[in-house]
């Protein structure tokens, strides 16, 4: 029996069935469909809600994914009988988490596998193109049916972290608490490593412009980017202690062949080979898209105004060694909030796991949430960091 949490309830809200749902870049989707989980209850205040937004390949199931934030998953069952939540983050016996699956993913909201009512088939690469901004406003449809009017917590890394922002910025009434991890517009770098990502998948044979059948998606592209996005999610420092230059453990020989590979040519191609089996290309492409277009200003005069907007307390979170979205980026958008008059607190943690920190790290994570900065490696880097938070 698997000792994954499982949601208090799962479910699908489908709406604009009427009015099409109008998307930022121009296009529109009618009707759209939302899966989300809910673990934990509401209470009759409707006040301790949270939201979870996922990263790129995450889902609906955040216990699934990200089981350290939640203290009485089974593996914490027995320090949470002894009173200590073992680390982790939110308590269902206060907490009530919510997470939605993104707009173009594959996991059960509308996305390129979904069918398109105007062909009766999938959408594949004919899928609109959705933004943060499109994402928060289907989650925002979620918590409306589920009758959330304001969030204790909104937190999330990486590309979930461009959602909290946004939610932060769209809907500055609803959110008491903003908590973004590794999460700032790309940089030119991060742009030219999602462009090199959906040009392998783009030149695959398989991919047929997008118009691959189910069951016969281009692999070897959809491995080849997922490679290069876990090189962008991981350190060289990482690398360097985990493969250096050791032959493959398969028990190549690099000296034999072009094709005998280094350990850490083996660990790349493992972690594609296991991503093409559960995600699809064309969901690739659109999440990525997504990712590039993040951009708090656009739809307000400038940033610095929409900025203004914001008045929850907001945390960013920089990882150290994270060269996808390099710290300082992270602290550039602090002072920007600043001078905004956000009240804002900003945390660097360091560690050698790279931009995928914020899986490997809990330790650094749960002492953000909570305010409890004594965490191993836990480096606080701003003054405005006594606030106690979860309470």
């Amino acid at each position: 029996m698997s000792d994954t949490l499982q949601p208090t309830r799962e479910g699908d809200l489908t709406f604009a069935y009427g009015a099409a749902f109008r998307l930022e870049a121009g296009g529109s989707l009618q009707p759209v469909s939302v899966r989300y989980a809910v673990y934990g209850e509401l209470n009759e205040r409707r006040d301790n809600a949270v939201l979870i937004c996922h990263a790129l390949s995450g889902s609906a199931r955040a216990a699934d994914w990200w089981p350290e934030m939640f203290s009485n998953t089974p593996s914490h069952a027995k320090e949470a009988r002894n009173g200590d939540p073992g680390g982790s983050v939110f308590d269902l016996s206060r907490d009530c988490v919510i997470c939605t699956n993104i707009l173009g993913s594959c996991y059960g909201s509308s996305g390129p596998i979904s069918i398109n009512p105007a062909t009766d088939k999938p959408f594949g690469p004919d899928f609109p193109l959705v933004t943060i901004r499109d994402i928060v406003r289907a989650q925002a449809h979620v918590l409306d049916e589920l009758c959330v009017k304001r969030l204790r917590i909104v937190i999330g890394a990486s590309i979930g972290g461009m959602q909290a922002l946004q939610w932060a910025v769209d809907y500055p009434e609803r959110v008491e608490h903003c908590i973004a991890i590794g999460a700032a517009p790309l940089s030119a770098m991060g742009l030219a490593l999602n462009h090199l990502q959906r040009k392998a998948i783009e030149l695959d044979p398989n991919f047929k412009s997008g118009r691959y059948a189910a069951g016969e998606q281009p692999t070897g592209g959809l491995g080849l980017a997922r490679g290069i996005a876990m090189c962008s999610y991981k350190s060289a420092a990482l690398f360097d202690e985990r493969y250096a230059r050791k032959p493959n453990r398969t028990g190549e020989d690099p000296l034999r062949s072009v094709a005998d590979r280094y350990d850490v040519a083996g660990y790349l191609d493992h972690q594609g080979e296991k991503f093409v089996k559960r995600f699809d290309a064309n969901s690739y492409l659109v999440i990525s898209k997504a990712m590039d277009t993040f951009e708090l200003g656009r739809g307000y005069a400038s940033e610095a105004e929409a900025l203004k907007r914001i008045k929850a307390h907001v945390s960013l979170v920089g990882i150290s060694s994270d060269w996808l979205f390099p710290a300082k980026d992270i602290r550039a958008l602090v002072e920007r909030l600043e001078v905004a008059g956000v009240q804002c607190d900003y945390t660097e943690f360091e560690t050698s796991h790279g931009h995928d920190g914020f899986l490997a790290e809990m330790d650094a994570i749960a002492a953000v949430v909570n305010g409890s900065f004594h965490a191993r490696r836990l480096a606080v880097v701003h003054k405005n960091v006594a606030r106690k938070l979860g309470g």
